[in-house]
């Protein structure tokens, strides 16, 4: 597949290495990318970023696959999340692009253990994926299969706001040293 990501930092660049290494083409995109979008295209920004590049790409991105990986955690404070209560910033992208498919995945691990295909160098690394539509979560299980990393469903697009919530949980935590970057919230079958 084609893939291209929003976002060059170590989030895009760590899940961006493992879609590579399962065979598929991926392109970085930076503020003023004008070429075509992939058939799966990837929002690793901070969610503050997220408007202005939907903006920018709104006809472009209907009919494909969005990965939404941001926690729209209130930096500032560290104390609260910047979407509603009852929503998600995943749910908010659906709102302002009813026609492409939204996904939400990659936010519940860190850079490190996307590179590295464990947590806390341990337990496999598990990418929880929620969207309303099931062939779309299939398709990026697909394409990353070959690489370190596997998929589980999370259920519906409305499962991002826990995923949200758990994303910020692991932000926080880590951010007060209760573990590292390379460590988290692992996924045990």
């Amino acid at each position: 597949m084609n893939i291209t990501v929003f976002g060059k930092g170590n989030m895009g660049k760590a899940f961006g290495a493992n879609f590579e290494k399962a065979g598929n083409q991926v392109v970085y995109a930076g503020r003023d990318f004008k070429k075509a979008l992939g058939d799966i295209v990837v929002l690793a920004v901070p969610y503050g970023a997220v408007e202005a590049i939907i903006g920018a790409h709104a006809d472009e991105l209907k009919g494909k696959i969005l990965i939404d990986i941001t926690n729209p955690v209130n930096f500032d404070t560290f104390d609260s999340l910047e979407v509603p209560a009852d929503s998600s910033a995943a749910q908010e992208i659906q709102k302002k692009l009813p026609e492409t498919v939204v996904v939400k995945a990659f936010n519940t691990t860190f850079a490190a253990t996307l590179a590295s295909g464990l947590v806390g160098g341990k337990e496999p690394t598990i990418v929880l994926v929620a969207s309303d539509d099931a062939e779309a979560k299939q398709k990026i299980k697909e394409a990353l299969e070959g690489s370190l990393l596997s998929v589980l469903d999370a259920g519906t697009l409305k499962r991002a706001r826990e995923l949200e919530a758990m994303g910020f949980l692991q932000i926080s935590m880590a951010a007060r040293k209760q573990f590292g970057w390379t460590g988290g919230f692992a996924v045990i079958k």
